[in-house]
């Protein structure tokens, strides 16, 4: 038989779950606004102390009139909160359990994709994604059975709260890792939101990427044509993740499609035309110098980094497309970088700098050779033209691509 203080406290139990049942809008609020701040922080044990046993009967309804009410009601905030307060719970998995037996996941999910809902309603369902995630694996999986990878790739695009574009990252990561059977998926994911995200969610999305590189075998071809399409980013923070994940490629086993496509981005069409035509200069940067400007840096890095990859960017021509960078007069970046890019290759490899010396001259290669940060500015049209035609190939004969003694390790 029960003690008198355990009947006492059921028929508190029962009395809190009418008042609650009775209770319109208004009056639940009051009543969740209670329920966090007494709860906040409590562990399982805890909470069924506080509800006589019957925390889960209290979980069950909150459930329930969120998945009632979301479309529309004005304290969504509220009830993820206090829903939180029991997935959250030290000990406290049986509530989760509870919570995607009724169809908690699609709930959130859901509240993700509806346009009119307020930011921080979307962060706080993210909140509760990713406390079901950290369970485990499984749960992990459930997330992206249910087109989860989707709604929270589609989020971090769209939305413009920073601390919701944070939360989106963190939870795919989260998905990304202990997850093999979706990592792919997540990746994928990620990679949609190059194209179209703002330049906060790119750098969060490349920032992801990069963490994920080495817990998959082979990366995927798809990453190389968005990875390069953002290069063309005028935020310094975006093209700085996407250098990092380009050198993060190229040290290991990069798509065959990468270099190619990053030497091709020195040369974008109409430099000749642009170089000869004064008149058809742009005012203002345009997106293919941008990407040219960072092509030039890029290749420098990798280079360094790498004799292979230096070797096998010298068989893709990049001299030539240096040297057609160097001569953009329309963008001095493009000079600047092609330029100390360029230099790192003349002194490294003997054949490069036969070539180079020849295509512009002795003069103007002893004035790029004293100063390759400044020399550029230095170039009239003539020269800049000379530069954008040049003829420069890349050697038949591999052993002309020795480096030179000094640069050997």
């Amino acid at each position: 038989m029960t003690s008198v203080k355990e009947q006492e406290a059921i028929r508190k139990l029962m009395i809190f779950l009418q008042e609650w049942d009775s209770a319109h809008r208004v009056a639940r609020s009051h009543i969740l606004d209670n329920f966090i701040r007494s709860n906040n922080g409590k562990t399982e044990p805890e909470l069924e102390l506080e509800f006589s046993q019957g925390a889960s009967l209290f979980l069950a309804r909150l459930a329930a009139w969120l998945r009632m009410t979301y479309t529309y009601s004005t304290c969504i905030k509220k009830l993820l909160k206090s829903i939180g307060i029991f997935l959250s719970a030290a000990s406290g998995r049986r509530y989760i359990i509870e919570f995607l037996e009724i169809g908690g996941v699609l709930t959130l999910l859901e509240i993700l994709g509806l346009n009119h809902l307020k930011e921080e309603d979307k962060r706080e369902s993210v909140k509760l994604l990713q406390l079901i995630a950290d369970a485990g694996r499984k749960y992990k999986e459930l997330i992206c059975e249910s087109y989860g990878v989707r709604s929270l790739a589609e989020l971090l695009a769209t939305c413009s709260s920073a601390e919701a574009q944070e939360e989106a990252q963190i939870l795919l990561g989260s998905l990304g890792r202990g997850n093999p059977k979706y990592q792919n998926q997540v990746y994928n994911g990620l990679l949609a939101v190059l194209p179209r995200g703002s330049p906060h969610a790119q750098q969060l999305a490349l920032q992801t990427l990069h963490s994920m590189q080495e817990l998959l075998g082979e990366t995927p071809s798809a990453v190389v044509a968005p990875l390069l399409a953002v290069l063309g980013s005028v935020y310094p923070e975006v093209q700085y993740e996407a250098a990092q994940l380009l050198r993060t490629l190229a040290a290991r086993r990069a798509p065959p499609a990468l270099l190619p496509g990053l030497v091709a981005l020195l040369t974008p069409p109409g430099s000749k035309a642009r170089a000869k035509d004064p008149t058809l200069r742009p005012t203002e940067p345009m997106p293919a110098h941008v990407q040219q400007a960072a092509a030039a840096k890029a290749v420098g890095i990798l280079a360094k980094e790498s004799a292979e990859v230096a070797e096998e960017l010298i068989q893709l021509k990049v001299v030539h497309g240096l040297m057609v960078a160097m001569g953009n007069l329309d963008y001095p970046l493009s000079q600047r970088n092609a330029s100390i890019s360029l230099e790192y290759f003349v002194r490294t490899y003997p054949f490069v700098e036969e070539q180079v010396r020849k295509a512009v001259g002795h003069m103007l290669f002893q004035l790029f050779k004293n100063c390759p940060e400044t020399w550029y500015t230095k170039i009239d049209p003539v020269q800049a033209e000379e530069l954008v035609s040049n003829l420069v190939d890349s050697p038949k004969d591999t052993m002309k691509m020795q480096p030179a003694e000094g640069d050997q390790e």
